[in-house]
């Protein structure tokens, strides 16, 4: 990986300006943090009242586009935070960073490979850093599982289960942009990337996938699948079996990856990855694990764990030339990457 002067090094201050665009719900945890780390100085959105509600709530200028923005703050702001329809990361992401500013984007990084790729082109070319949402990295029993493996503690690993059992309901799909294949891209992307981006994480790339995926309850209000059951071969030999579902009656019912290693079988479950619901390991014991964050709340429903702090705390350390990215552009790619195989292995494109 790349590194590029501290941030304080080029600007000469500790003061560090932010931008967001795209102010619906998760924007306003990145203002929140952001309002502790740095100073929010302009939020952009198609939509006039949403970018003043979020502007007058932190001081920030609104705008409208984002074209608008760069040309009013030209050299003055540091960091885009980029939370806009997924199929638009991409184009405002290479503009901020053509325009001299990090960039912090929101999950998935884009709906292609090659516009993830265009995305890594122009932090290089611009020599920016890009950094990717990537929140559940930091669940404390995700990051304890993540040490085991790189220790080698449950010993060769044959065979892994990823389960998401998520509700979505009509309700939900109401936004526009939600539930299309253009600004959506399906649940592999808006839903689960960041169970598939743990699976990069700690088992490498997909080398086959095999199996199903189908619209069973959501034919009127999305254009792509409500389900997918995948069987997956990784490059090293791991085999495992995946099952995505936003039709769990009512609320979400389960995100557990369980593990099976020569020496070892861990699970960790609850809703959202945020629990260590059983382990069994050779001569080990997982012990006084913090007290994760919450999930994400979004009124009727939830998402992933909250844990927007610690992705801006890397952001911050990165800046200031004390740690490496917490998910580079790279991984992202990755992560996309993988996603266009598990569709393709389905059935889908």
């Amino acid at each position: 990986m790349h590194r590029f002067l501290p941030l304080v090094e080029m600007t000469g201050t500790n003061k560090i300006k932010f931008a967001i665009i795209g102010c619906g719900s998760i924007a306003q945890r990145h203002a929140l943090h952001i309002s502790k780390a740095g100073e929010l100085t302009a939020v952009c959105d198609i939509i006039p009242s949403k970018a003043k509600a979020l502007a007058k709530k932190y001081g920030a200028k609104p705008y409208n586009s984002l074209q608008d923005l760069l040309k009013n703050h030209t050299g003055e702001i540091d960091v885009l935070a980029v939370c806009t329809p997924n199929g638009l990361h991409a184009a405002h992401s290479i503009m901020a960073l053509k325009a001299g500013m990090h960039v912090l984007c929101e999950k998935p990084m884009a709906l292609t490979v090659k516009d993830c790729n265009g995305m890594i082109a122009a932090a290089k070319k611009a020599k920016k850093y890009l950094l990717i949402v990537k929140q559940n990295r930091f669940n404390p029993p995700v990051t304890a599982v993540k040490e085991l493996l790189g220790k080698g503690r449950l010993g060769k690993i044959s065979s892994i289960q990823l389960n998401c059992f998520w509700n979505r309901d009509a309700g939900y799909y109401k936004n526009p942009w939600k539930g299309t294949k253009e600004l959506d891209g399906g649940i592999l992307f808006t839903q689960f990337s960041h169970f598939i981006d743990l699976l990069y994480w700690m088992f490498g790339d997909v080398k086959k996938v095999k199996g199903f995926s189908a619209n069973y309850l959501h034919q009127k209000s999305i254009a792509f699948e409500d389900t997918v059951v995948a069987s997956v071969q990784f490059k090293n030999g791991i085999i495992g079996t995946l099952h995505f579902t936003i039709n769990s009656f009512q609320k979400n019912t389960e995100g557990s990856l369980t593990i099976f290693g020569e020496k070892g079988t861990v699970k960790i479950g609850g809703e959202y990855l945020n629990e260590l619901e059983y382990q069994r390991i050779k001569g080990y014991t997982i012990k006084d694990l913090p007290k994760g964050n919450p999930a994400n709340s979004y009124g009727q429903y939830t998402g992933s764990m909250s844990n927007h702090d610690k992705v801006y705390q890397n952001l911050m350390a990165v800046l200031h030339g004390k740690e490496n990215i917490a998910t580079s552009g790279y991984e992202g790619m990755k992560t996309v990457e993988m996603v266009k195989k598990i569709y393709g292995g389905v059935g889908e494109s």
